[in-house]
């Protein structure tokens, strides 16, 4: 990592924590829609553990744990970790649910082929260069059994804050603080190299709106 992507990082995590820290619950209680698909493409596949990158507070978290699923919620933020522990014990689901401070930009704490399922709500589209987007895809590769599915949304370069704000190249754009990279599509295409595609989703969320790609793909068995 240059000596400018660690310094973004830094600063984006001491500002995850900070907005985490004061508005608990950010996101609120509702499942966000790309979760409650992902349940279903879970179920489909069999899946009975799941892990989720980027969990914040846990919205989705908790909600894969209240359709039955054991889910793993790992984040950068301990402030939004405490949050969904907190919560998985106030909604009666803390059996099924672990946490775990994690950087994406580190290898992932889990052995080869352990995982049935992950889960990434806007984690790719963070302040990660594209060489780490791809290291973090091929650790998500490596703790998916065969077969097993990854369900992931990012924001795209037809979005209305594609190269606004603060550039810090690589397609990376930091607006009201917060650091997003937007993806052009071939960058989807090359994450899905050696694994089945499924789909390419285009979805709206927010009041901006932001606008996304939901991508399915699996490992083949």
């Amino acid at each position: 990592m240059s000596e400018d992507e660690q310094e973004l990082a830094g600063a984006q995590r001491e500002h995850w924590q900070r907005t985490y820290g004061e508005h608990p619950g950010m996101y609120g209680e509702e499942p966000s829609e790309p979760a409650v698909h992902a349940a279903e493409v879970f179920r489909a596949a069999g899946a009975r553990e799941v892990l989720e990158l980027g969990a914040g507070h846990g919205r989705d978290a908790l909600f894969f744990a209240r359709e039955g699923f054991t889910v793993l919620g790992a984040d950068f933020s301990p402030v939004g970790l405490e949050q969904l522990h907190e919560a998985a014990h106030a909604q009666g689901v803390a059996e099924r649910v672990s946490t775990h401070v994690q950087d994406v930009r580190r290898p992932l704490p889990l052995p080869d082929a352990s995982v049935d399922a992950v889960f990434a709500h806007m984690l790719l589209c963070m302040a990660l260069s594209t060489r780490e987007i791809h290291a973090l895809v091929t650790e998500v590769r490596r703790v998916l059994r065969p077969g097993g599915a990854f369900v992931y949304t990012v924001r795209h370069t037809g979005d209305a804050h594609y190269r606004a704000g603060t550039g810090h190249g690589d397609d990376i754009w930091e607006h009201g603080g917060f650091a997003v990279h937007f993806f052009p599509r071939a960058l989807v295409d090359h994450l899905a190299e050696g694994w089945i595609l499924h789909e390419v989703h285009p979805f709206e969320e927010g009041g901006l709106p932001r606008r996304l790609w939901r991508v399915t793909q699996t490992v083949p068995r």
